[in-house]
């Protein structure tokens, strides 16, 4: 699979956390789905960060950096939500609207990578390297902590 279709597939599982959550009718399942999603969310970004953000860095030069420095701000954000929802319950009576800020904040962000950096991306580099970052992504994601540090670099080491 390419990098593009990596991600694509990983955002619409994102979606599909997020609506469980929202049809969850017990605190037991909202709990259950609160912590797949940002369990789900933190790995993704994370790997994001590490594979494919260096890549749009290396194969796209100041273009890339600019993107980069873009999408690590929009984590950010998403980050901080994360932080927020995972420790309040879902009985909270804050929940659903910082819930409902995180996907904001989410789907504004992949909807930048959809409509620009993965065409951008997708188009600078061969299949073959677009199959190599997809690989790196997935293996990372296995591997990062379930749980995103909003106080973590919020740049990549190449900048």
């Amino acid at each position: 699979m390419l990098i593009s279709q990596v991600i694509s597939q990983d955002h619409r599982y994102l979606d599909e956390c997020y609506d469980k959550l929202k049809a969850a009718s017990t605190l037991e399942d909202k709990i259950k789905w609160r912590n797949i999603l940002v369990w789900n969310l933190a790995r993704h970004a994370i790997s994001e960060e590490l594979t494919v953000y260096p890549a749009m860095e290396e194969h796209l030069g100041e273009k890339g950096k600019e993107l980069a420095r873009i999408d690590f701000q929009h984590h950010q954000a998403i980050k901080d939500g994360l932080s927020q929802l995972h420790f309040l319950s879902p009985s909270d009576p804050q929940f659903p609207s910082l819930l409902e800020q995180l996907m904001d904040n989410l789907h504004r962000h992949i909807e930048h990578e959809k409509e620009t950096d993965m065409p951008l991306l997708e188009s600078a580099i061969s299949k073959v390297e677009s199959e190599r970052i997809a690989l790196g992504f997935m293996r990372t994601k296995k591997l990062v902590p379930t749980k995103s540090q909003p106080g973590a670099p919020s740049r990549s080491s190449l900048t």
